[in-house]
């Protein structure tokens, strides 16, 4: 996934109907570097730009999953995946394992602080009980955001481990959203035909099943005050490290077989 453009265009929209406000909000909240008042800022945005389609998270809980989901398609393709020579600069010159544990640790604090974001935002609007409606936008959005992180982090394990997913934006999201939605490596999976494979109901029930899990979790960040966020940070930090884990494990699996099949020079 290369570089996106996420400055949004008023009306703009992408094909599932999410707006680019929200897509780049999302997208950016899977960037590592943000404070918590950044990423509360950003989960506004993601929010302020959903339009009258976040109705439908309104509607039960299999509407919000299923809303959730377009969220998470939406955003996979806009999410920017660093290169090798990115990667190490970025983690002070670290290679191998040793990137694949920074990559993973990152990931987790970063899904942790989205969680602790997000918990403020529910603290204001539980001071507003009108407001007490939006629970399941905010929970969906939130969930949407961890997911953006967690495809970015499989995206560049596959990096690390030489293997990195190619194909277009959207192919590549398409096998990514499989990938976290198996916990495994994109290597390792019956290739698909694009990114309009992540629509067909098999594939969509996979994901829609794995959300609704990771939708059921963030719900701890609607708790009283702050003490929600501290649970739904702790949480996320454990399902993003213990998520990271699987797919190295894949991913060693994988790189294993193929330098099985070749003489070509180490990938370290």
């Amino acid at each position: 996934m290369t570089e996106p453009d996420q400055s949004p265009t008023p009306g703009d929209s992408t094909p599932t109907g999410v707006s680019t406000e929200t897509t780049g909000a999302l997208a950016r909240l899977s960037d590592a570097d943000l404070s918590t008042p950044e990423r509360r800022h950003l989960l506004g945005r993601a929010v302020s730009g959903l339009g009258r389609g976040a109705g439908r998270a309104l509607r039960g809980p299999k509407a919000a999953v299923s809303w959730a989901t377009d969220l998470v398609i939406a955003v996979a393709p806009h999410l920017t995946v660093r290169d090798l020579e990115t990667l190490r600069r970025h983690f002070d010159g670290k290679s191998g394992e040793d990137l694949a544990d920074a990559l993973i640790r990152n990931a987790a604090r970063t899904t942790a602080s989205i969680g602790a974001a997000g918990g403020g935002v529910a603290a204001v609007e539980w001071a507003a009980p009108p407001a007490l409606l939006s629970a399941p936008v905010l929970v969906g959005v939130e969930t949407a955001a961890i997911v953006a992180v967690e495809v970015r982090l499989i995206a560049e394990l596959h990096v690390v481990y030489g293997m990195p997913v190619e194909g277009s934006a959207s192919e590549r999201a398409s096998a990514l959203l499989q990938a976290w939605a198996r916990r495994r490596g994109v290597t390792l999976l019956q290739s698909g035909r694009g990114f309009s494979t992540i629509l067909g109901s098999g594939l969509r029930k996979e994901l829609r099943d794995r959300l609704l899990r990771r939708m059921g979790r963030n719900i701890t960040t609607m708790g009283p005050l702050f003490t929600g966020a501290a649970i739904g940070a702790e949480l996320n930090r454990r399902a993003t490290r213990s998520l990271g884990d699987d797919v190295r494990a894949d991913l060693r699996k994988g790189r294993s077989a193929l330098q099985g099949l070749s003489d070509g020079p180490s990938l370290y």
